[in-house]
């Protein structure tokens, strides 16, 4: 209980750090006579926020995760720096902890406390898995609109750039991105394949390919660009098919993933004591055991069952 504590207390302390971190400041002005930098040096808070970003920045890089983590952030479209993001994630399972704590008592706050990485980690991949869906979707028009700019006679590069300017996020960020990579002197063919790998777009990468081809044997991209978007759009609409037929099947797989977790912590919840000897007694946790093995056996199954390559 004590220790239960000690960290809860920790993490709360994290946590009034990164409302300090991540709080919009005041710009600096002629009537205050202090920058803002000034002013959050001034404060308690501001110093043991500070120090404890820095603190958590020391100990990425120690351990070289700082650039695997700044990626995840940039995929997963936040715009946070790694440190911020740790920091932030302390105090979120500070809070989800604290309310464990109150309402089901220490182990489930400790539990919960020890599955709060991989909720984060969670997180991050389901925004970047988001976000990939979402380029996908706007794949089609992106096409249409560097095909329309090919024909008013710009150049493609210019056509990228104007493609940065009027899509939806995240488009205009990939594609801003490519426009300042070739401006540093990098090869655009290198950069679109950059692009693809990040959004993990197999028809992106078609799109770079027909582009890389272009710029070798010539020709008109316009109507290579509309031919790939024809093809794209015809994929698009059989991949719409085929979540509409494997929509009942990951609807009964969640429901059989849920239900024995759902009804385990609802006798938890109704009767305290009555799992106690799932957890107290050998033959308990063999039990155990071997429910969770075949629960990842048959979780594996049905992730086979209902997921479609192609």
């Amino acid at each position: 209980m004590e220790m239960i504590l000690g960290f809860l207390l920790s993490y709360a302390a994290l946590g009034v750090a990164v409302l300090f971190i991540v709080a919009p400041r005041r710009p600096p002005s002629l009537l205050n006579g202090r920058t803002a930098a000034d002013r959050g040096k001034s404060t308690l808070a501001g110093g043991v926020a500070g120090r404890a970003t820095a603190a958590v920045e020391t100990l990425l890089k120690r351990r070289n995760y700082t650039a695997a983590l700044g990626a995840a952030l940039e995929q997963a479209g936040l715009s946070l720096r790694a440190p911020e993001f740790v920091v932030l994630a302390l105090a979120g399972a500070a809070t989800c902890g604290a309310a464990a704590l109150a309402a089901l008592g220490p182990i489930p706050a400790l539990i919960l406390l020890l599955l709060s990485p991989f909720a984060a980690r969670f997180l991050l991949r389901f925004l970047a898995s988001r976000r990939r869906a979402k380029f996908a979707e706007q794949l089609d028009e992106t096409l249409q609109l560097l095909a329309g700019g090919l024909r008013a006679g710009h150049s493609l590069l210019r056509a990228i750039d104007a493609v940065a300017g009027e899509a939806g996020a995240p488009t205009t960020a990939e594609f801003a991105r490519i426009i300042n990579e070739t401006r540093l002197g990098r090869d655009l063919g290198e950069a679109l394949d950059d692009a693809a790998l990040r959004m993990r777009s197999e028809d992106f990468s078609w799109v770079a390919q027909a582009i890389a081809i272009h710029r070798e044997v010539g020709g008109n991209l316009a109507d290579v660009l509309d031919q790939v978007g024809q093809t794209i759009r015809e994929r698009s609409q059989i991949r719409g098919q085929v979540k509409a037929l494997s929509a009942e099947g990951k609807i009964s797989a969640l429901v059989l993933m849920l239900l024995p977790v759902g009804i385990t912590g609802a006798l938890m919840v109704l009767s305290p004591g009555y799992m106690d000897p799932m957890v107290t007694t050998p033959l308990g946790l063999a039990m155990v055991g071997a429910a969770a093995v075949l629960f990842s056996l048959g979780g594996l199954w049905l992730r086979k069952v209902v997921q479609f390559k192609f």
